[in-house]
């Protein structure tokens, strides 16, 4: 029902001036209304980069803050090579900002390349003094799944191949949508009798999964009908690599099939920009395979 929407830029190659300089074909407001929950009064939506920030790569990023609107841009594969996967982003920034560019659509180019398309999210931030902090961006995930496959025949994709990517608290929110059975809002139309749940999930140094002793908090339920991820974590984070490992384990004994990466080094906050002598920055490829095992990729 196209006419709920806010169709904000509509199938054309409008410059969206990321650093990866890709164009979504559309941007669309998740929700018709005001979105649910507590409402964010922040001020107007604005990118709070500065000179003075640290490089990643040699590159600053973009980092987005006071978004009260959320939105999805939607990144077609080409229709030559698109297979019919598709991944739900989520950039992390801790649930103050986005971290637009780097963990948002130059993740979306890398997927086009093997033909996946993307969907990036543009989450409610910031939400960090909000109790539960994740609410609303779990919200947020959760009807982007849903709207997806709302739209999956009109933009050539398959309802049962969409994966959710997220980073950081980003991770914490895709690692929740991918987990939790139950939408947490009230359906309000058609497109929220569509499943919520990703179909995959890939979680590049999710925070905040496990209490101050390292075991997986308590409201984080893994089942046999969880969906296979893939996680990667560098030891040295200082968002600890425990989140991934005892993910891991409750995968394991549930025995649902995912992969974990763990590297010596690499910190926190790379997205998938290549730094010198970092292998952890290289997970691209290794998610690429993992993705052809499960038929995903060509």
């Amino acid at each position: 029902m196209m006419r709920q929407f806010a169709i904000l830029f509509v199938l054309g190659t409008i410059h969206l001036m990321t650093a990866s300089n890709l164009s979504a074909e559309e941007v669309i407001q998740l929700w018709s209304g005001q979105p649910p929950g507590e409402k964010l009064d922040v001020g107007p939506e604005k990118d709070i980069t500065k000179p003075t920030d640290r490089l990643i790569a040699g590159r600053k990023i973009i980092k987005l803050k006071n978004v009260v609107q959320p939105e999805i841009h939607v990144y077609l594969a080409p229709a030559e090579t698109r297979n019919g996967a598709s991944v739900v982003i989520c950039p992390g920034g801790g649930f103050n900002i986005l971290a637009w560019d780097l963990e948002g659509t130059e993740v979306a180019q890398w997927l086009n390349k093997i033909g996946i398309s993307a969907i990036v999210l543009k989450y409610r931030v910031p939400t960090s003094q909000q109790k539960p902090k994740w609410k609303a961006p779990v919200q947020d995930v959760q009807r982007a799944i849903s709207l997806t496959r709302h739209h999956a025949k009109e933009w050539g994709l398959k309802r049962d191949r969409i994966a959710v990517l997220g980073f950081s608290a980003g991770g914490h929110a895709a690692a929740r949508a991918a987990l939790m059975t139950q939408r947490q809002y009230d359906a309000t139309d058609e497109i929220d009798k569509l499943s919520c749940r990703p179909n995959a999930g890939v979680l590049i140094y999710p925070a905040w999964l496990v209490d101050d002793e390292g075991e997986m908090l308590e409201d984080l339920k893994v089942s046999s009908k969880t969906p296979p991820m893939f996680l990667v974590h560098a030891f040295d984070d200082g968002i600890s690599a425990m989140s991934s490992i005892s993910l891991l384990a409750a995968l394991k004994k549930n025995k649902v099939s995912s992969e974990l990466h763990v590297f010596e080094s690499g910190g926190h906050g790379y997205g998938l920009r290549p730094l010198k002598d970092q292998p952890v920055t290289h997970w691209p490829h290794l998610c690429e395979n993992w993705l052809k095992r499960l038929g995903w990729v060509e």
